[in-house]
């Protein structure tokens, strides 16, 4: 018998390409990076080296055969690449955080985002803890929306109180929650010391000192659209040691400063908190929520949220002209 296969064609081989499986863990450290920007930031929020993010994001960046980032003297950049797979990175982060959720049980706490404790969100929730019936809460708190909206979209809380800049993702819902009047933070010996209230007008050309005024945070974009539209020059010199050192410093100096009339401050025999008028500016606080969050608690605290919402009062009171929409109208109660 001959063999002839020497002289029969070659079959085609098939080769199928090698699939990476991507890193669950290197995606999360690449989310969390395009919300804090620096790796360095990104190592603490996420407990690990920043050696080891470094090597996520190499892992990662392998994996897809593509470059995800440029490092800037202001931070990581995404590139057109790095652009194109964050919403998908953020959904599958948001669907591994979700299944995770669910093997820990439906009962859990209604997790709610706020910026800080002494802030009237954190009073609102209370009430609502201490008026409607089993609604377990957990506040947890952040930087405002540059991380809320991350948590929200990945799932690792249900609710976030802060104010609105920009544009949403898509998924994202938000109803007005309330509106803080601007109180001016004072020595007492200071020359307006003596006064129930001033006038935003007398404020023109006067400096204030807000070291917490984070380039880029939506608390910041407020106090510049306010400083604009009433010429109020803003020294947001820092660094920003924490509320009791802000107030030492106004109680100890000639410089005023800016606060919240429904934020808790530390108290200080030294300072007052001057009511500002005629119109008086208010801050705009919202809460989000992703609308596809089932937790049972959640359509509780929109409906408590909006029954409690007082409207923008045009004739008395100034906002933004970005904020203004949102906040005159009493919103739909349904999530």
């Amino acid at each position: 018998m001959s063999n002839n296969r020497h002289t029969e064609e070659p079959q085609p081989t098939v080769v199928e390409e090698a699939v990476a499986d991507l890193d669950l863990a290197a995606v999360r450290a690449f989310v969390v990076i395009t919300e804090d920007r620096y790796f360095s930031e990104a190592a603490a929020r996420l407990g690990i080296s920043q050696q080891a993010v470094s090597k996520r994001i190499a892992k990662l960046e392998s994996d897809l055969g593509v470059r995800l980032f440029s490092r800037t003297r202001t931070g990581a950049d995404l590139t057109e690449d790095g652009k194109a797979f964050l919403h998908h990175a953020r959904a599958l982060v948001g669907i591994a955080d979700q299944a995770r959720e669910v093997l820990r049980g439906r009962r859990r706490s209604l997790r709610v985002d706020v910026m800080d404790t002494r802030m009237h969100s954190s009073d609102l929730i209370r009430k609502f803890h201490e008026t409607v019936e089993d609604a377990d809460v957990e506040v947890i708190t952040s930087n405002g929306l540059r991380s809320a909206r991350g948590a929200l979209t990945r799932g690792s809380v249900d609710a976030a109180f802060a104010r609105v800049s920009g544009t949403l993702e898509e998924d994202l819902r938000h109803v007005p929650a309330y509106l803080d009047p601007v109180h001016l933070l004072a020595a007492r010996d200071h020359p307006l010391a003596g006064l129930r209230e001033v006038e935003v007008e007398r404020l023109s050309g006067t400096t204030v000192w807000m070291p917490g005024n984070v380039p880029g945070s939506e608390w910041a974009e407020y106090y510049g659209f306010l400083s604009a539209a009433f010429d109020i020059p803003l020294d947001t010199a820092g660094p920003d040691f924490g509320w009791e050192y802000f107030t030492e410093e106004i109680a100890a100096g000639e410089r005023v400063g800016f606060v919240g009339g429904r934020l808790r401050m530390p108290w200080n025999p030294r300072t007052v908190q001057i009511p500002v008028v005629a119109p008086a500016p208010v801050y705009p606080c919202s809460l989000i929520f992703h609308r596809h969050s089932h937790h049972p608690v959640l359509a509780r605290l929109v409906r408590y949220v909006t029954d409690n919402y007082q409207p923008f009062d045009p004739r008395r009171q100034w906002l933004p002209d970005p904020d203004r929409a949102a906040f005159t109208t009493v919103p739909a109660r349904r999530p």
